[in-house]
């Protein structure tokens, strides 16, 4: 129960790695507050952990009212916030930057950087008041390397590794620890939504396309979501306290593959024969 007596707030908890982060966090010790647009996904979450373990808040990480209500109700399950998830996210894509609607580009900004900022604002003096604190933010690959006709995606999760350390450079001295996830492929109702429509294309099923999206990550898979969850528990706990800033790839191996050579390997030719 390494997560023993904390409260954590936990965004975009209704499904997929969010929902995974608080069952774990649960499991671990903590009490969670989880947040999210959808009432009913969240009550049913909820309703499903041992009695007293969570509280729902519903509401929207673009709305700077909707984050304080959250940390508020956070506060409200022991007087304290050990620990903020920022999960929350969305990945529209299929557009480049000549096609994207400007709408659409700010609307994923708003979510997935401007949200994370809108929590932390929000929690930070609580934390310090509270004697420190543990912040992950679930960033992703896609920050770190580019996915093809996702710039507003690969462009928010980039800025979301930028803020995760400039908050571990400016309130380290408070012991608010700041550190930044960065999955890749991850088997979430999410992806597969996002991924389902080249199944026509590739003439098979959405586990076919999964398949196919991994077939060069050195591991031949995607994550699960309870994967992804078990590292965000280990920087949540004391057992990381001196760990501040720091951007941990989730990805199977995927960031180590070179394009030409992965390519190649794709074509069947053997390096070195």
């Amino acid at each position: 129960m390494k997560l023993d007596g904390k409260v954590a707030l936990i965004t975009g908890a209704a499904t997929g790695i969010g929902a995974e982060i608080a069952r774990r966090f649960v499991a671990d010790g903590a009490r969670v507050c989880i947040t999210g647009r959808r009432q009913g996904v969240l009550d049913k979450l909820a309703g499903s952990l041992p009695a007293g373990a969570a509280a729902v808040c519903a509401g929207d990480v673009t709305k700077l009212e909707d984050a304080t209500r959250m940390v508020e109700t956070a506060l409200g399950l022991a007087g304290k916030l050990d620990v903020l998830v920022n999960n929350a996210a969305i990945d529209p894509g299929g557009k480049t930057v000549v096609d994207i609607d400007p709408e659409i580009w700010h609307h994923v900004l708003e979510t997935n950087l401007t949200g994370p900022m809108h929590l932390m604002k929000v929690a930070i003096p609580h934390m310090i008041a509270g004697g420190g604190g543990s912040i992950i933010n679930i960033a992703s690959l896609g920050g770190l390397r580019c996915l093809p006709g996702m710039p507003a995606y690969c462009a928010s999760k980039a800025g979301l590794i930028a803020l995760t350390q400039q908050v571990a450079l400016d309130f380290g001295p408070a012991k608010i620890r700041c550190n930044a996830v960065c999955p890749g492929g991850t088997r979430t109702e999410m992806l597969e939504k996002s991924l389902s429509p080249l199944a026509e294309v590739l003439k098979t099923d959405v586990d076919g396309v999964f398949r196919v999206v991994s077939s060069m990550v050195p591991l031949r898979r995607t994550a699960n979501p309870s994967e992804i969850a078990g590292i965000c528990s280990y920087l949540a706990s004391d057992d990381s306290t001196f760990m501040t800033g720091a951007v941990l790839v989730v990805d199977g191996g995927a960031a180590i593959v070179d394009v030409a050579g992965a390519a190649l390997t794709n074509a069947g030719v053997k390096w070195g024969v």
